[in-house]
């Protein structure tokens, strides 16, 4: 499997949760709830500067903005989504141009 370097698998749970500054039960509990799925190289979960990111957002939304982790959960779909659609409409609009011979 090809990693990015954003991807690649490099931290254990005991670095990313010091990292983070929380328990490391804390992340055990995000990974049960499917906040997070980190890789796993046998019993051992291994976090990316990816996984890291992500978690970071779950930390400021539930520590400064008093989201419970349902709603850490809805956000991060919502997030994904718009995402998704704004990398689609960028898409659509390069097609647009193109059929309308216009270029940048």
């Amino acid at each position: 499997m090809m990693y990015s370097e954003d991807t690649e698998p490099r931290y254990v749970i005991s670095v990313a949760a010091k990292m983070l500054g929380v328990q490391t039960y804390t992340l055990r509990y995000y990974e049960k709830a499917g906040i997070i799925t980190p890789h796993r190289a046998g019993r051992t979960r291994l976090y990316s500067e990816r996984d890291i990111a992500l978690l970071k957002k779950v930390k400021t939304l539930m520590d400064d903005m008093g989201v419970n982790l349902a709603g850490v959960d809805v956000i991060l779909r919502l997030m994904a989504k718009v995402t998704e659609m704004q990398s689609r409409m960028e898409l659509m609009e390069t097609e647009l141009k193109r059929l309308r011979g216009e270029t940048k």
